[in-house]
């Protein structure tokens, strides 16, 4: 099972090196999922010697004042042979041998983060302490509860230690060691107050009662020990540290056991207790303790982080791949992205996508109608007729049938198509930019670079602009050719007797009768009923092969023609992403990294178990 705790140990000083380190993030953290002993305790409860008397080394800072102003993880590592030895995280190739300076480090490590304001912090130090004399053990002694600031440091210090200590000790994970010192009323503890706010059961805090020998004479401290005036579900356990004359004479940590040891052996009222009770017995009981909290949090784990990686995957997929350095790569870059918003955009037409049917509405429905609408009757009325009849014999009447006048009035009405013809070809424009627009906000790659989502919007309406003005063009002249050429055959059958205006012997005055005018408005009519049944079917054709056909082919050919031309500056330009998106993306795969190997550590220990 001390695999277990190893794991523990490197999943917290990854999470350390990524910034994890149990604080309001949103990013996804696996600090808070990790079993941990958080050591909460009063000022002067004798937290320090208790941590001390456990690693069996003289290693915490002491002075007046809060001392302990950032929680330190410390990792208990027993290894074979008799060398002791210590390593601090954030210097991973220095080896501490002398615990002297391993104190000192903690103390400027601190000041590092805090200055020498007195200010506290939530960020973690780090340290590891390998030794044959030690158990496999995770600890994290946090700073401890005070009533009253000291010089230097602000009136909000009780509250900001007390809500550092309660985020740590109030995540379900947590396994509280609540330090009180025994010669103090115990209702008074800040250690047993805080740690019964957030585990009101006593269910997973663990009882620490300290200076058990110095309490007044006549008293003693059995029945907190044996758990009748404060009941908890775990063990409470006495120590007795080194007083402070021990400390200055550096009296030898192994004596100093060894004392504890006698003092619960030989004193009458503990000796029934002496089992359970001591430093030793101390450590040894949270590293049981804690590899059994471990081994039950493996389900749970390995589904957290499954989930995690999952989420962490999809929000990368989502912010899309980091930005290549040289030019190739950003070409690169932007001509991929342009070409996912190009095959977007095509789907939109194909009908993969919606909107594109939009285009066959417009030739199906709007263009017959708006055709339809044209006031062909206003122009062949019989005023009109025999108007534009009679101007265009000029000084001498026709001789057998109005020829000019004939095509004076087709011209007249084929000319009123152009105006439908011309409103088809706007249709299709703005649906096509419509297009544009869905398909930009369809690709995700493009959200990542506002400066080339605009420019490809740009760069894409430049293009259907271009295709519109042509598609105008050629659209236009297919109602240009029939009025330049009429279709004879349609003239040639049609029949040439005296009520249709076709004798010539009639005197010329005759053929301006209503009937005669009638029957011109009624022929002129047909012929133009018969050209807008062919546009109806030309017109779609011109526009889909000038535009729709187009769009499809060569919407960022320009785009692509003037970007090769660009320098790299250009193309970092287009390539503008947030820098807080860079950074979340970095932190993501950081994560996942973490979660990952994290992922594979916990099923090879879940697999050998």
């Amino acid at each position: 099972m001390e695999n277990l705790i190893s794991l523990v140990n490197k999943l917290q000083r990854a999470c350390t090196a990524l910034g994890d380190h149990g604080e309001e993030s949103a990013l996804p953290t696996l600090w808070d999922s990790l079993p941990a002993i958080a050591v909460v305790g009063g000022q002067s409860s004798g937290k320090s010697s208790v941590l001390e008397s456990v690693v069996g080394k003289d290693f915490l800072p002491r002075g007046s004042g809060i001392v302990t102003r950032r929680p330190l993880v410390l990792q208990l590592h027993r290894i074979d042979g008799d060398r002791e030895y210590a390593e601090f995280m954030h210097l991973p190739r220095k080896r501490f041998t002398d615990f002297a300076l391993v104190r000192k480090e903690i103390a400027d490590e601190t000041d590092r983060e805090t200055g020498r304001s007195k200010q506290i912090s939530s960020v973690p130090i780090h340290l590891s302490i390998y030794s044959p004399y030690v158990v496999n053990l995770t600890l994290i002694d946090l700073p401890g509860l005070t009533k009253v600031a000291v010089e230097g440091q602000p009136d909000s210090i009780v509250q900001d230690i007390e809500n550092m200590v309660r985020s740590f000790i109030e995540k379900p994970n947590c396994i509280i060691l609540a330090v009180s010192p025994a010669n103090q009323d115990l209702a008074t503890s800040d250690a047993i107050k805080i740690s019964r706010e957030v585990d009101p059961k006593g269910e997973r805090t663990f009882g620490v009662l300290t200076k058990i020998d110095l309490m007044d004479k006549g008293t003693d401290a059995v029945d907190i020990l044996e758990g009748r005036s404060y009941r908890l579900q775990q063990q409470w356990i006495g120590v007795v540290n080194r007083s402070q004359q021990d400390i200055n004479k550096n009296v030898d940590m192994i004596a100093a056991r060894r004392r504890e040891r006698e003092y619960f052996s030989t004193t009458p009222e503990y000796k029934h207790l002496a089992h359970r009770m001591g430093s030793e017995h101390l450590a040894k009981m949270l590293s049981k303790h804690l590899e059994t909290v471990i081994k039950s949090r493996i389900p749970g784990l390995q589904s957290l982080i499954t989930k995690t990686i999952a989420e962490l995957e999809t929000e990368l997929n989502r912010l899309g791949k980091p930005i290549a350095t040289d030019a190739g790569g950003k070409l690169y870059t932007i001509m991929e992205i342009c070409r996912m918003f190009d095959g977007i955009y095509k789907e939109h037409l194909d009908g993969v996508r919606p909107g594109g049917e939009k285009i066959y509405h417009v030739f199906d429905n709007q263009f017959p109608v708006a055709i339809k609408r044209l006031q062909f009757d206003k122009q062949l009325a019989m005023e009109n007729v025999k108007k534009l009849i009679t101007e265009a014999d000029g000084y001498q009447p026709h001789l057998i049938a109005p020829e000019q006048g004939y095509r004076r009035l087709i011209e007249s009405c084929l000319v009123s198509i152009r105006g439908p013809a011309e409103a088809a070809v706007d249709a299709v424009h703005a649906i096509l930019k419509e297009l544009v627009h869905k398909a930009i906000n369809e690709t995700h790659e493009l959200k990542q670079f506002p400066t080339l989502r605009v420019e490809v919007g740009n760069a894409a309406f430049e293009s259907l602009d271009r295709m519109r003005d042509e598609s105008k063009k050629n659209t236009l002249k297919l109602v240009d050719m029939e009025c330049s050429y009429l279709t004879v055959d349609f003239f040639r059958k049609l029949p040439q007797d005296v009520e249709k205006g076709g004798n010539p012997s009639h005197s010329i005055f005759d053929r301006y009768n209503d009937s005669y005018l009638r029957r011109i408005g009624t022929t002129v009519l047909a012929y133009i009923n018969m050209v807008c049944s062919t546009l109806r079917n030309s017109i779609p054709k011109s526009i889909v092969y000038c535009q729709v056909r187009e769009a499809k082919r060569s919407l960022l050919d320009h785009f692509f023609t003037e970007l090769g031309a660009r320098e790299i500056k250009q193309l970092s330009k287009l390539l503008d992403e947030d820098p807080a998106v860079m950074e979340r993306r970095t932190n993501l795969a950081k994560r996942l990294e973490l979660y990952r190997s994290a992922q594979a550590e916990i099923d090879a220990v879940a697999w050998s178990k």
